[in-house]
């Protein structure tokens, strides 16, 4: 008698739970990854801003011209100060061009009042922030967070004197 060959592979049952828990793994990564994109594109704006203000810090130090950075609701803009009109104007420069931030990001200023801002209260293109060719700009503080999500928070700041440092979340100290 000949003895029956075992026949082997898998079920229809095996293949449907495989195929299942793939599908979860799946659906859990694109899940986590979704998270953390705006995470990163936050990151990825406040690179961009820091970038932009060291540049403007140093151009206003080698141009001998005084550089603004103007934040609005949502976007923000480099201006230059006229020496001749006593005006600040938008920069003429394509990469001080005026930028807009996602909706989703939220951002805090702590600005010092008192430090000078070389124009007038109803100059319409006043800066918050201006990079003298001192070398030195106005003590502030930016905060930029996802919504109103502590534990994602970036800060750009600087004492007026020192460099602006960039502190990222989980950041004890400064990172320039």
């Amino acid at each position: 008698m000949l003895a029956r060959a075992r026949q082997t592979g898998f079920t229809l049952i095996e293949i449907l739970v495989v195929l299942v828990v793939i599908g979860l793994l799946a659906a859990l990564a694109v899940f986590t990854m979704a998270g953390s994109s705006q995470q990163r594109e936050l990151e990825n704006e406040v690179r961009e801003l820091f970038l932009l203000m060291q540049t403007a810090s140093e151009q206003a130090v080698l141009n001998n011209q005084e550089l603004g950075l103007r934040l609005e609701e949502g976007e923000y803009q480099f201006v230059a100060f006229e020496d001749q009109t006593g005006d600040w104007k938008a920069s003429g420069e394509r990469m001080f061009r005026a930028r807009d931030l996602p909706e989703w990001v939220t951002v805090t200023e702590f600005i010092e009042n008192d430090a000078p801002r070389l124009a007038s209260a109803e100059d319409r293109l006043r800066p918050d922030v201006v990079f003298f060719s001192s070398g030195e700009t106005t003590p502030f503080e930016l905060e930029f967070t996802l919504g109103s999500s502590a534990e994602t928070t970036h800060v750009l700041a600087s004492d007026g004197v020192s460099p602006m440092e960039w502190r990222k979340p989980g950041d004890d100290g400064g990172d320039a």
